[in-house]
């Protein structure tokens, strides 16, 4: 009985201290039309918290992300529209605040780098096995008597050398039986 009441004090006393932190991050903006909740709403889901840099400031709860939706609000109110607001925050933190970057100028190096890169790779593998293949074409090349000219040119050089190592090595032997 009494471990039970204990677990649900414990139960309570948890739920009361995790429950300020979800209403700390709770942001109420009054807004004069749904139409502007709405814009808002948008705005904030396609700019990226700088600090976090993996969520939106809707998303985000830290302080900057805070200020930015502050700002966001502010420049709604007074009348600007969705570019002017998407303008303000590009000229205070660059393209980076963008979660869908524009595709212009030094981002289009960013978006066409890769393929760029791996067009370049297979170009690269094409005249490499190109190459492997005139090369493994030009080696097999056959005599007309069906037999590999290679081959044969080998086993020339190898009868070529064993019959003058063994000449000179039993020429060796033979000098050494002699001394002793």
């Amino acid at each position: 009985m009494i471990k039970r009441i204990t677990s649900r004090l414990i139960i309570v006393l948890w739920t009361l201290l995790f429950m300020g932190t979800a209403y700390g991050v709770i942001d109420s903006y009054k807004f004069s039309t749904p139409e502007q909740e709405q814009r808002f709403f948008e705005l904030t889901n396609e700019l990226r918290c700088p600090k976090c840099q993996n969520q939106s400031i809707a998303d985000s709860n830290a302080p900057i992300a805070q200020d930015l939706r502050r700002e966001v609000h502010r420049l709604l109110n007074e009348g600007a529209d969705n570019q002017a607001v998407i303008d303000f925050m590009l000229a205070r933190y660059g393209d980076f605040v963008l979660y869908k970057p524009r595709i212009s100028g030094v981002n289009l190096v960013l978006w066409l780098g890769p393929l760029l890169m791996l067009l370049a790779g297979l170009a690269v593998l094409v005249v490499v096995v190109r190459k492997h293949k005139a090369t493994v074409s030009e080696s097999a090349h056959v005599a007309p008597d069906g037999h590999n000219a290679e081959e044969e040119l080998l086993d020339k050089k190898l009868n070529r050398f064993l019959t003058d190592y063994l000449s000179t090595h039993s020429s060796e032997d033979n000098k050494t039986d002699g001394k002793e």
